[in-house]
């Protein structure tokens, strides 16, 4: 019932409600000397004075006022009635809807009650209708003056009216562009989050390929080195160029990825296929006994494609050095078909199937991530002792600069 205001709001409301109690008391003309008088004057300003803090009350306490001033104390018309004016502009632009109707509908009913209680209450009061039909003159008159008066209540009780309802609509407008404005932001601050997180988390992919592949590299080779040092010392020294080459390459591209990190801008290590043939001799290096062939004809793939490709063998042959079994020859194949490219990597396997499945799962779920973001799928079997890893990734065709 009652709108919540600010402070200040309250204090102009009671200041408007004085001021107009002390203009129209004084008004020329006015003379309030009886108390339905004084009365009236008290009771318009504390309608005044509620017209924003309770609109529904405010209207109640007029029509109160304004059928015992016509129909009771039969006080003429005077310029506290102005602030009924008020009251419905406020039941307009503060009402509920419910409100608002009340209003509208007391903008019509109060012009027309208004006009009878003008148009005859010159001789027989509302109550009474003691009307001489005698003077077929007087009553044409009576009509054409209640007509008169009607009209121009409509306007002056309907002006305020619609007036707040233009107002009404225009908070709504500027509440509505607010609130777009808001999840428009909103929208941009998630979206920024969202392309935040999924920076962050290709940087972990990144990041766990180049230090898994690496750290594995450096195992097996130093594992090596340490068994050829009793039969062969100069074997020693190639496994450990091996070691330092591939620590270096690993922390130049942990440099990279930690630099991602603190500045967005920087450039991370973006593999191709043409770097696959390097990679594969360095898992043979480690003592990896790999196989690599290719049926059909090459496409052109884009750079998202080639990079999921080359983590994705990558991580697999990875895990072979880790979980599988590096005495027998692990396969790589590519099969080119006119509108993808699948790679199968087959590996054997030291223990279960069940227990390695387990084990190359963090990596796995990588490796499908890595896939499906570039349109593809990849799926694993175990079968024999073997492990396979099929990926298939469409093509993307490129243009090919001159």
């Amino acid at each position: 019932m009652f709108r919540a205001l600010k402070p200040y709001q309250l204090v102009v409301d009671a200041a408007i409600a004085v001021a107009f109690f002390i203009a129209v008391y004084n008004f020329p003309g006015s003379n309030p000397t009886g108390l339905p008088e004084q009365g009236l004057i008290l009771g318009m300003s504390v309608v005044l004075l509620l017209r924003r803090l309770s609109p529904g009350g405010a209207l109640v306490i007029a029509w109160m006022l304004a059928l015992l001033q016509m129909y009771v104390a039969h006080i003429p018309p005077s310029i506290s009635d102005l602030a009924i004016l008020p009251v419905l502009y406020a039941t307009s632009a503060y009402g509920n809807r419910l409100l608002r109707w009340l209003g509208l509908a007391s903008v019509g009913l109060g012009a027309a009650l208004g006009s009878l209680y003008l148009a005859f209450s010159g001789t027989a009061y509302l109550f009474g209708l003691n009307f001489d039909f005698s003077s077929v003159t007087r009553l044409a008159a009576i009509l054409v003056q209640f007509a008169f008066l009607a009209v121009a209540m409509l306007v002056l009780l309907g002006l305020p009216w619609t007036l707040g309802q233009l107002v009404r609509t225009r908070i709504q407008a500027r509440a509505s562009r607010e609130a777009q404005a808001a999840a428009e932001l909103e929208a941009q601050v998630a979206e920024q989050d969202v392309i935040v997180e999924q920076e962050r988390n290709r940087i972990a992919r990144d990041m766990h390929d180049v230090v898994a592949h690496s750290l594995a590299v450096v195992i097996a080779q130093a594992d090596g080195a340490r068994y050829a040092s009793r039969k062969d010392p100069a074997a020693v020294d190639d496994a450990l160029n091996a070691i330092s080459s591939t620590a270096r390459e690993a922390l130049g591209d942990v440099r990279l990825l930690l630099g991602q990190l603190r500045h967005s801008q920087a450039e991370g290590p973006q593999p191709s296929l043409a770097e696959l043939s390097r990679l594969i001799e360095q898992l043979r290096a480690s003592g990896l006994d790999i196989e690599m062939d290719s049926i059909g004809h090459p496409l052109a793939l884009g750079n998202g494609q080639q990079l999921a490709i080359y983590r994705i063998v990558q991580e697999a042959l990875t895990n072979v050095l880790r979980h599988g079994d590096v005495g027998k020859r692990a396969f790589v194949r590519f099969v080119w078909t006119a509108h993808d490219l699948e790679v199968t990597i087959t590996s054997s396997l030291l223990s279960s199937p069940r227990t390695a499945e387990l084990r190359v799962g963090h990596g796995l779920a990588g490796m499908r991530e890595r896939a499906a973001l570039v349109g593809g799928q990849l799926t694993t079997a175990v079968s024999d002792q073997k492990f396979v890893v099929r990926a298939s990734v469409p093509s993307t065709p490129v243009a090919v600069q001159a």
